[in-house]
């Protein structure tokens, strides 16, 4: 993640997470979409806008794109919990809020939160509900096997496991951002964001007063997945998909929640659940480089 904005320039040169596979640094502009704040895809030196179309992302009324690069939504239920993937050694659940609009048949929805497990450990991230949003609070809540997670307010501050020693979080903004690195297993990237009142007025989401409807716009990145892995997103992984939603839709829905609920947000009994049909995970075993 670069901010050009932090620093006062566009272009900044930069280097790759690993600094031992030979690439050299590049220069990276951030797009006039996202001029303040965008991705940066190593070694390729592409940026992205977080919530661009790329695979694993997940953004506002949740609109993923699968890993076979196409879009759909997944609307779920407000205050329920949902499988977004599940693989033999990682499972992550969303928890979804919403804000019911009388004119609809269905609650507009947002995640809230992840609960990541591998091994036998949980990490939570989560926005805090917001009555006013303002971007210079942290609203970020973040726990690993139920202890808070605390991280200086700079671009670049570090929290590194000792339980887990290939897991790191890192702020990529001083406040609302991070990325959370599971070396060989995950990076995601997440971010605080409100429902602004333009937002509201464009879509009639119903705002009112009381609930900014904080929520998280996420970029998931995966490695060494295995071919049963399932879950909303995760199922678009295996070399086995079939993509069923309708192509003629201007945006496809995915249906069948019943497949993908869950009990809790640390639950791994949706009904595609993988977690746990194997030894535990193995491939982190020593700290990171």
């Amino acid at each position: 993640m670069i901010t050009p904005r932090r620093f006062g320039r566009r272009k900044q040169v930069l280097t790759c997470d690993e600094p031992k596979d030979g690439y050299s640094p590049c220069v990276a502009t951030c797009d006039s979409r996202c001029p303040n704040e965008c991705i940066v895809m190593c070694p390729g030196c592409k940026t992205y806008c977080l919530c661009d179309f790329y695979p694993g992302v997940s953004c506002g009324d949740p609109r993923f794109t699968g890993a076979d690069g196409n879009n759909f939504y997944f609307h779920g239920k407000k205050d329920q919990d949902f499988c977004v993937l599940s693989d033999a050694d990682l499972h992550i659940n969303a928890h979804f809020i919403g804000k019911r609009n009388p004119t609809m048949s269905r609650d507009f929805t947002w995640i809230q939160a992840l609960g990541i497990r591998f091994a036998d450990h949980r990490l939570y991230m989560g926005a805090q509900k917001t009555t006013k949003w303002n971007n210079d609070v942290d609203r970020l809540e973040l726990t690993f096997d139920g202890e808070s997670i605390n991280i200086a307010a700079d671009i670049g501050a570090k929290w590194q496991s000792t339980a887990m020693p290939g897991l790191t979080v890192t702020r990529t903004t001083v406040t609302n951002g991070l990325s959370v690195q599971l070396k060989g297993v995950f990076d995601i990237m997440a971010k605080v964001v409100p429902i602004t009142k333009e937002d509201s007025r464009v879509h009639n989401y119903g705002m009112t007063e009381d609930d900014s409807l904080a929520h998280l716009d996420i970029g998931f990145k995966f490695y060494d997945l295995t071919g049963d892995v399932h879950g909303v997103l995760g199922q678009t992984y295996r070399s086995d998909y079939i993509n069923k939603l309708s192509v003629s839709a201007s945006m496809p829905v995915m249906g069948g929640i019943a497949s993908y609920i869950s009990s809790d947000i640390f639950a791994a009994d949706c009904k595609v659940a993988r977690f746990g049909r194997s030894v535990g995970i193995s491939m982190v075993t020593t700290a990171a480089n």
